[in-house]
């Protein structure tokens, strides 16, 4: 996906490939007909390479010393790219696959910055982070509603706070005091929410379990620099709600606990439209609550239309373990991810 050297835009990373239309479901990939369209690259995307790829160069020298020596070139030159178009923005086309557009990328530079600081040492990174609008003092990289792909400065924060580096006394402290508080922060949403989430009823949307999960890593993290037990608990308790216990019983994560999710919206994993294919493979995890219900086929199983507006339940019961309801029980990488991360500190716990 990224541009090679010579070309033009060469080392700018492409937003995205898909088909120009929506396929339907079930579908195997290689049934897929539709025509396929490589995307223009763009500045979010580029950083985003810029950002992975440098980490992945710090992670796998022990695995594949050559892997991990193409990943910082690439990091390297993505970054220079960046740096030479910084507004090359995605269109916003959403026929066939969704837009992700990002028009902001000061956040993906903020976290690019980072880990090719974390893993070279140079001094152009560490600059490149002083003067960032997230750099320490200034704008703060824990939005309320948490993380997300088109948030990414804490990703950079959370690892300038946990990797040893060369950063100095004085600014890692501050790093590391920007991440308790942000803890602190989503702790005292969970404690006035059902269940202990640290998401609100506002926030629970398209993908809320991702949003759960993601502020459930910032609060691990204050943990693991901290040792209080406060962060760990409620660490903890965010995931008991993943498992099921939440006003639905749900377990969100397929394969696991008494009531799991198990008919999540998937082409390939599409048992429940037909019968030979697949159910989703244990571990994965559902959208989740979503009070906003897009799609048709939650309406009618949730929203109530013998009054006038019809009315729906509250947000932690807007959820259909039902392969047509795109709206709460996606899959999606970026959540599944997140679900790792989290699961991985609980099984490290003594």
């Amino acid at each position: 996906m990224q541009v090679p050297v010579g070309k033009p835009l060469q080392g700018m990373a492409h937003h995205k490939v898909h088909d120009d239309e929506w396929t339907g479901l079930p579908l195997s990939p290689d049934r897929d007909d539709k025509t396929r369209h490589l995307h223009p690259p763009s500045t979010a995307a580029t950083l985003n390479l810029a950002a992975t790829a440098a980490q992945a160069a710090r992670l796998y020298p022990p695995y594949d010393p050559g892997f991990a020596a193409r990943c910082l070139t690439a990091a390297r030159t993505a970054w220079e790219a960046a740096q030479a178009h910084q507004d090359m923005f995605a269109s916003g086309e959403v026929e066939g696959g969704g837009a992700y557009d990002d028009a902001h990328v000061c956040d993906e530079t903020y976290w690019a910055a980072a880990e090719l600081f974390l893993t070279t040492g140079e001094q152009t990174y560490l600059d490149a982070l002083r003067n960032s609008p997230y750099r320490i003092g200034a704008r703060d990289p824990f939005p309320p509603e948490g993380f997300s792909w088109q948030q990414v400065a804490a990703l950079g924060r959370l690892d300038l706070a946990t990797v040893p580096s060369t950063l100095p006394e004085a600014e890692r402290d501050a790093v590391r005091a920007s991440v308790r508080a942000a803890a602190d922060g989503y702790l005292a949403t969970a404690r006035e929410q059902a269940y202990g989430i640290p998401v609100t009823g506002d926030e629970l949307e398209w993908g809320s379990n991702s949003a759960v999960l993601n502020k459930l890593a910032v609060i691990a993290t204050a943990f693991d620099l901290t040792g209080d037990q406060r962060y760990r608990d409620g660490a903890l308790e965010g995931l008991d709600y993943i498992l099921g216990r939440n006003a639905l019983n749900q377990s969100y994560v397929t394969g696991y606990g008494e009531h799991p999710s198990h008919n999540q919206h998937s082409r390939i994993y599409g048992h429940e439209a037909d019968p030979a294919f697949p159910e989703p493979p244990a571990g994965s995890i559902a959208g989740g609550a979503n009070r906003k219900v897009q799609d048709p086929k939650a309406k009618r199983m949730l929203f109530d239309y013998t009054v006038d507006p019809p009315h729906h339940p509250e947000p932690q019961f807007c959820y259909v373990d039902d392969i047509d309801s795109w709206s709460t029980n996606e899959v999606a990488i970026n959540w599944n991810s997140a679900l790792s991360w989290v699961v991985s500190f609980a099984a490290g716990l003594q």
